[in-house]
C-alpha cells in the first residue's frame, strides 16, 4: 500500500520531544516493514523547510540552521519518493477547489489531494484527519492508528 506523508508528520519525525514522535517512527516503520511506499511532495518539503527554518521565537517555528534542514530533507528523500504536481494532477486540483468549494489554507490540502489522485495514492498519514474528509477515495491515517 502506498502512504503519502503529510508535512506536520515529517516535522515531528525530527522533533523527538513531540509527543507524536513515538507513534511517528512506530507508523513510518510499520509502512516500510509491510512493503508498503512512503510518498511525499515538493510541497511537503517546502512547507517543511519553511517551518523547521522559521526562527522558534515565530508561531510554529523551529528556528534550524539551513544545514540542518538540508540534512532532514536529505534524510526524507532517501526515505520517501518526492511527488510533484503534474498537468494531471492540476487539473484535479482545479475540480477538487470548485466540485467542493475550497478556500483559504485549504487549497493546500487540496492540491497533495491532487497528487494523490495522480498517483493512484489512497492514504496519507496525517495529524490532521480531519482535513482530508471531504476527499472521497482519500483515506486519513492517523500515525497512532497504523
Amino acid at each position: 500500500m502506498d502512504y503519502l506523508i503529510d508535512t506536520g508528520v515529517l516535522l515531528r519525525l525530527f522533533d523527538s520531544s513531540d509527543s507524536a514522535n513515538t507513534d511517528i517512527r512506530r507508523a513510518l516503520k510499520t509502512i516500510r516493514s509491510t512493503s508498503g511506499r512512503l510518498f511525499t511532495t515538493a510541497q511537503n518539503i517546502s512547507e517543511f523547510w519553511n517551518v523547521s527554518t522559521r526562527p522558534s521565537s515565530a508561531r510554529g517555528g523551529y528556528g534550524q540552521s539551513a544545514q540542518i534542514t538540508n540534512s532532514r530533507v536529505q534524510f526524507i528523500e532517501r526515505y520517501t519518493s518526492v511527488l510533484t504536481e503534474t498537468a494531471v494532477s492540476y487539473q484535479h486540483w482545479r475540480s477538487l477547489v470548485v466540485d467542493h468549494a475550497i478556500t483559504g489554507v485549504s487549497v493546500h490540502d487540496a492540491k497533495l489531494v491532487s497528487i494523490m489522485l495522480a498517483n493512484g495514492i489512497q492514504k496519507i498519514v496525517t495529524l490532521n484527519a480531519t482535513d482530508f474528509q471531504r476527499y472521497p477515495g482519500i483515506e486519513a491515517v492517523l500515525p497512532a492508528t497504523v
